[in-house]
């Protein structure tokens, strides 16, 4: 009888065992998995609703500055605060698609195409707002071809090129179970803008 019961319990400890390697490991809760990239730059597209804060550094010809980031998205609203020098001080931007709204830091209000006049003025270009509140996101805008290089075994994006622009993403931040960009570099002839990112709310 007690041949047969240690006989038994070596039995069970070796299903047990067996079974344990069939169990798959978790990645920390900051590690995402990889979803397919056209899954995952689908859903990011579709996004509405986020927060972005950080720094960013802009060159254009012989101008250059740096500035404080705050954009929010809110539907097809895009709000965007930039605190830094930029002449007299920082801007306020509200984008829609159909409209431009540019505040002062004097508290000077403009619209439409004095908006679009002020806003390349003290910024050194005309920044594609429309397509930026989708290329923080490390997506391509849906609205116009593009050609994409991707991180494969991460299913992101390393680089992208769209309407004369070259977007470079070297480094992503685990944000709620996926990954956002904590980096990006934008280039266009002679106009080079660098963003990192500090927090995201998504």
């Amino acid at each position: 009888m007690p041949v047969r019961r240690a006989w038994g319990a070596a039995l069970a400890v070796l299903m047990l065992l067996a079974g344990c390697r069939t169990v798959p490991v978790a990645r920390p809760p900051s590690v995402p998995w990889p979803v397919p990239w056209p899954l995952h730059r689908a859903q990011l597209q579709e996004r509405n609703h986020f927060e972005l804060r950080g720094r960013v550094a802009v060159a254009a010809g012989d101008q250059g500055f740096n500035a404080r980031l705050r954009w929010v998205q809110d539907g097809a609203r895009s709000q965007v605060a930039l605190a830094g020098p930029l002449g007299a001080g920082g801007l306020e931007v509200t984008a829609d698609g159909g409209t431009l709204e540019v505040v002062t830091a004097s508290g000077t209000r403009m619209q439409s195409d004095a908006a679009r006049t002020e806003l390349a003025s003290r910024l050194g270009f005309d920044p594609p707002i429309a397509s930026l509140r989708y290329w923080i996101l490390g997506v391509p805008d849906p609205a116009a071809p593009a050609a994409e290089t991707l991180d494969e075994a991460q299913q992101r994006l390393r680089s992208l090129e769209q309407d004369g622009w070259h977007i470079d993403y070297p480094g992503y931040v685990a944000v709620g179970g996926e990954w956002l960009p904590a980096r990006l570099t934008l280039q266009r002839a002679d106009v080079r803008v660098r963003l990192l990112v500090d927090g995201w709310q998504s």
